[in-house]
C-alpha cells in the first residue's frame, strides 16, 4: 500500500529529515556557528565544551615535521611565542590592498601585496585572508557536521553592515573555500535584531549598538510583524576592541617612558597583556599591568578611570557614528523603543554607560552579545533551508553607499541611493550624445559625491550594436540590481534594438577604512561646492549640445539666412564657446539662452523647408 508523504505548510518534505543549515559569525577576533535545534537556535560547543573560536590561525613549518597549521585556542596560546606565523585579526584585511589596512607596520606579522591584495607572508607560504579565512570557516563547519552527524546543508555567513562589494566577496570565495554553500550573506546587526525581534516579540524602532574586535556598526531598525526593515546604517570598520587593547598599551607604555621600538613577540605579548586588562577592568577596581620590553620588566597599575580616559577618543567615534545614523533615519534618539548591545567589546562597563546615558535608558543586554549575531544568523538559516514555518521571514536591509554611472561630463547619476533596501534592482534610461552613436561606456561607480573624480571607480564595461540615430533618439535603459547579499550587477540595454551587455561587479578590493569614513562625510562638508561643480559642468554640456546642433542646422540650411543674420548667429556661437572657459554657471546658461533665442526665427524656417519637402507633389486629400 502507498504511503502519503505529509508535511506542515513551509516546512522541508519530510520533517524528519531536515536540512542542517547554520548561522555563523565569522568575527575579527572570535567566531561562533549556531543552529535551531528543537525549535530553539543556540550556539554549537567544540569538543572540550566552548562555544567560542578565537579567529587565529598559525602556519607550522613543513621544514621541522609541523602538521600543516592550528586554529583557535592552540593558536592563540602560540601568538606570542610565534606571532610571525599566527594570523590574528585577517577580517581586517578581507577585500583590501595592503596600502588600505590601518597600521599595517604595527602587525606582529608580514603583510605584502600580491595581485592588488594584502596577502600574509608565512612559513607555509604567502597565505589570502580568503585563505585564512576559510581555514576558522571550515573548522565551524566540521563542528556543526559533527553536532548533527550530517553534512552541512548550507550557512548564513554575517558581515559588517560597512563590508562593500569586494569585502562581500572576499567572505563568499573563503566559504566556497571551505566547501560551505552560503545561503545568504547578511548584515551584522540584521542579524541581531532577528534574534532579539523572535526571542522577544518586539516591535518598534531599534538601535542595534554592535561594537566587535575590529569593527563598529550602528543601525537603525524596524521591526513590525516579522519584518526587520533597516532605515539606515553607518559605523567604522576600523574600529573594534582591538583599537581599545592598542589605545590601552600605548598609554601604559607611555606611562613608563617606553620609547624604544618593541619586536613582534613583544608586540604581541603586550597586546594580549592590554586585553587581558581591559577584561578584568569591567568587574575590577584596579589592575597591574606587567610587561617585558628589551629585556627590562615592568608593572603599571591601571584604574577604570584611566582605561576610560586612555579610549575616550575611540567612545567618541561611536557617538558621531550614532548620531549621523539617527539623521540618515529621520528620527530623535526619543523615537527609539530600545537600544541592543552586540559584540564583546560593549561589555566594557563605559560603553554601556555612554550609550545608555545618549539614549537616555539601559541598552538591552537579556542576550550574551557574543553570541547573539549567531543566533540570528541561524534563524534566519533555518527559514532559508525551509525548515522551519517562518520561512516567510523578510528582510529588508539596506547597501550603506550609493551607486551609479559617470555621465557626460564626469558628474554622477545616482541610481541606487544609500540606505536603499536590498535585495533591489532600479532603473533609469540614459540616450546618446552624438549623432550616429553605435556604442556606448558604462562607468559605474560608488559613493555620494556628485562628481565621478572624488567617488569610487566599481567597473567599467561597453555596450556595442547601437543602430545609428541622432543624438538623443537611442533609449539605453540602465539596471542595477543588488541581491540579497549586498553584491552588485549591471546591465545596459538599448530599447529600440534589443542590444544589451551587462557586469557583475567584482572589484579586486575594497575600500580603504579612510575612504569609507570620509565619503559620508566628505558628502556633507562639500555639498554647496559639489553643487556648484555639477551646475557647471552640466551648463557646460548643455552649451556644447546647442553649439552642434546650431552647426549641424547652418551646414544643412544656412542659404534660408541673410548675410546680418548668419553674422548674428555666428557672433552668438563665438560668445557662447569663449564663455565655457567661465567658472561661473550663470555666465554659461546666459549665453547658452542668447544662442537658443537667437536662432528661433531660423528654427522656424527650417520647419517650414521640412514641411514644404513632406508636402510636395502631393494632393489635399492625401496629406
Amino acid at each position: 500500500m502507498a504511503l502519503l508523504q505529509i508535511s506542515e505548510p513551509g516546512q522541508s518534505l519530510d520533517p524528519h529529515q531536515r536540512r542542517v543549515a547554520v548561522g555563523i559569525d565569522l568575527g575579527t577576533t572570535h567566531s561562533l556557528v549556531a543552529a535551531v535545534r528543537h525549535g530553539v537556535a543556540e550556539c554549537l560547543p567544540a569538543g572540550d565544551g566552548r562555544v567560542i573560536l578565537p579567529s587565529v590561525v598559525r602556519y607550522l613549518d613543513p621544514a621541522l615535521g609541523g602538521s600543516g597549521r592550528q586554529i583557535g585556542f592552540d593558536a592563540l596560546a602560540a601568538q606570542v611565542q610565534d606571532p610571525a606565523n599566527t594570523v590574528s585579526s585577517v577580517k581586517r584585511l578581507m577585500g583590501r590592498s595592503r596600502d588600505q589596512v590601518v597600521d599595517v607596520d604595527k602587525l606582529a606579522y608580514t603583510v605584502v601585496e600580491q595581485d592588488g591584495m594584502a596577502v600574509v607572508e608565512t612559513v607555509a607560504g604567502r597565505k589570502t585572508p580568503m585563505e585564512v579565512s576559510a581555514e576558522i570557516l571550515a573548522t565551524l563547519r566540521f563542528r556543526a557536521e559533527d553536532s548533527f552527524d550530517d553534512e552541512l546543508y548550507g550557512a548564513v555567513i554575517t558581515v559588517p553592515a560597512y563590508f562593500d562589494d569586494a569585502q562581500r566577496q572576499a567572505t563568499k570565495d573563503a566559504a566556497q573555500l571551505a566547501g560551505i554553500n552560503v545561503l545568504r550573506l547578511i548584515n551584522e546587526p540584521t542579524a541581531a535584531a532577528i534574534a532579539y525581534g523572535l526571542d522577544n516579540g518586539s516591535e518598534g524602532v531599534y538601535a542595534i549598538y554592535d561594537l566587535g574586535g575590529g569593527t563598529f556598526d550602528i543601525s537603525i531598525l524596524r521591526l513590525t510583524r516579522g519584518v526587520f526593515e533597516v532605515m539606515a546604517t553607518g559605523g567604522d570598520s576600523a574600529l573594534g576592541g582591538d583599537d581599545y587593547d592598542q589605545a590601552l598599551a600605548a598609554w601604559v607604555l607611555a606611562q613608563q617612558g617606553v620609547n624604544a621600538l618593541l619586536n613582534a613577540s613583544e608586540r604581541a605579548a603586550v597586546h594580549a597583556e592590554a586585553r587581558r586588562l581591559k577584561e578584568a577592568l569591567s568587574s575590577s577596581g584596579s589592575e597591574t599591568f606587567r610587561a617585558s620590553v628589551a629585556g627590562q620588566t615592568f608593572e603599571q597599575s591601571v584604574t577604570p578611570s584611566d582605561f576610560e580616559a586612555c579610549t575616550a577618543a575611540l567612545t567618541a567615534r561611536t557617538m558621531t557614528a550614532v548620531r549621523k545614523v539617527l539623521r540618515d533615519a529621520g528620527i530623535t534618539k526619543d523615537e527609539v523603543k530600545g537600544v541592543v548591545m552586540v559584540g564583546g567589546s560593549t561589555r566594557m562597563p563605559v560603553v554601556r554607560r555612554t550609550v545608555g546615558e545618549f539614549f537616555g535608558q539601559e541598552p538591552l543586554t537579556n542576550l550574551n552579545p557574543d553570541e547573539v549575531v549567531a543566533l540570528g544568523a541561524a534563524i534566519q538559516a533555518n527559514a532559508l533551508a525551509g525548515n522551519s514555518k517562518d520561512g516567510d521571514l523578510l528582510l529588508l536591509d539596506v547597501i550603506p553607499l550609493s551607486l551609479g554611472i559617470e555621465t557626460m561630463g564626469g558628474l554622477v547619476e545616482r541610481i541606487v541611493p544609500r540606505n536603499s533596501s536590498i535585495p533591489t534592482a532600479l532603473a533609469q534610461d540614459f540616450t546618446t550624445y552624438q549623432d550616429g552613436q553605435t556604442a556606448l561606456a558604462l562607468h559605474v561607480v560608488q559613493g555620494e559625491r556628485d562628481l565621478v573624480a572624488d567617488c569610487r571607480s566599481l567597473a567599467r564595461f561597453e555596450l556595442r550594436g547601437i543602430p545609428p540615430m541622432v543624438a538623443g533618439a537611442a533609449r539605453i535603459r540602465v539596471t542595477f540590481t543588488v541581491d540579497a547579499d549586498g553584491l552588485l550587477s549591471v546591465s545596459a540595454k538599448e530599447q529600440g534594438s534589443g542590444v544589451e551587455a551587462r557586469v557583475d561587479v567584482k572589484p579586486a578590493y575594497g575600500l580603504s577604512d579612510e575612504q569609507i569614513a570620509a565619503m559620508l562625510q566628505d558628502s556633507f562638508a562639500t555639498a554647496q561646492q559639489d553643487m556648484q561643480a555639477r551646475a557647471l559642468v552640466e551648463a557646460r554640456v548643455d552649451a556644447d549640445r546647442m553649439i552642434a546642433a546650431t552647426r549641424t542646422a547652418l551646414a544643412a540650411d544656412a542659404d534660408l539666412l541673410e548675410a546680418d543674420e548668419r553674422l548674428n548667429i555666428d557672433t552668438l556661437i563665438e560668445s557662447l564657446s569663449q564663455s565655457l572657459g567661465s567658472t561661473e554657471a550663470a555666465t554659461i546658461e546666459a549665453a547658452t539662452t542668447a544662442l537658443a533665442k537667437g536662432t528661433e526665427a531660423f528654427a522656424a524656417m527650417r520647419m517650414n523647408r521640412g514641411i514644404q519637402k513632406a508636402l510636395a507633389g502631393k494632393k489635399l486629400e492625401e496629406v
